[in-house]
């Protein structure tokens, strides 16, 4: 007999359960001597903690204490002019720490470099827009969806979020449809904490569908007033297809059959 497996909630379980199946991990490879990437390591000495190639990017890992120091050697005598991404990744439930990545791009070289760095919770990092002015809205962006604070930085608030905004999104803790804040914010905001009993929390999940729900869906064939209680059920209406609205709708219909040939 096979073994009885609960469908509850299977959205928030993990579909591969093999005990023996593991992850597959980009390859990594060493630095080959005489070549690019090598000199750029030994342009960085001993600031680079660790480098490797990774799909044909070097990585570089570094002390965060050290970055700006670290960006300008890239910038300035390893020709890495442009800064095509920088965010991070919480690692907090984990190891304790964030990690922070730059993404970096040599135009003449056609090479990149990839910088990553660990953080603790409430620590700080040097802003880099000194040296790459598309670090600006990176940063901010770090800023409203981790909360990590980026010193020196020329307008650090929020970005995408609203300036009064609870939480940081895109934390593992932060609820996927948002927590008590987020439901109510629009409802606080527009028609004030008084209306909260009259228009009810915000419906967050895209793919939640409440069958007594008559305010926020329609009711094709089951037509009843807005806010009317269908707890007892509803009545089946015949659908009226429009003559006029572009073509005839009704015009040429189907044949149904009643039995199949």
């Amino acid at each position: 007999m096979r073994k009885y497996v609960p469908k509850d909630n299977v959205q928030g379980k993990s579909y591969y359960t093999d005990r023996f199946w593991v992850a597959p991990r980009v390859p990594r490879s060493e630095v080959e001597e005489g070549s690019h990437f090598a000199d750029v390591v030994k342009a960085l000495g001993k600031k680079a903690k660790e480098s490797y190639i990774e799909i044909d990017t070097l990585v570089v890992h570094i002390d965060a204490k050290k970055n700006l120091e670290i960006m300008t050697i890239l910038k300035e005598k390893c020709g890495y002019t442009q800064c095509s991404e920088q965010s991070a990744v919480d690692y907090l439930a984990q190891d304790g720490e964030f990690e922070l990545f730059y993404q970096l791009l040599n135009i003449a070289e056609a090479k990149r470099v990839r910088v990553v760095c660990r953080l603790k919770k409430g620590e700080a990092i040097e802003s880099i827009t000194s040296l790459y002015k598309s670090a600006n809205f990176a940063e901010r962006e770090m800023y409203d969806m981790f909360g990590i604070y980026v010193n020196n930085h020329p307008f650090l608030k929020r970005i995408l979020m609203p300036d009064d905004w609870e939480g940081y999104p895109l934390l593992k803790t932060y609820p996927l449809h948002g927590d008590e804040f987020a439901s109510w914010y629009e409802v606080d905001k527009i028609f004030g904490k008084e209306y909260r009993d009259v228009i009810g929390p915000e419906n967050r999940d895209p793919a939640r569908i409440d069958r007594y729900d008559t305010k926020r869906f329609s009711r094709v064939g089951y037509e009843v007033p807005f806010g009317a209680d269908i707890s007892e059920g509803e009545k089946e209406q015949a659908i009226e297809y429009s003559s006029e609205l572009l073509v005839d709708y009704n015009k040429n219909a189907g044949k149904q059959l009643d039995e199949r040939k």
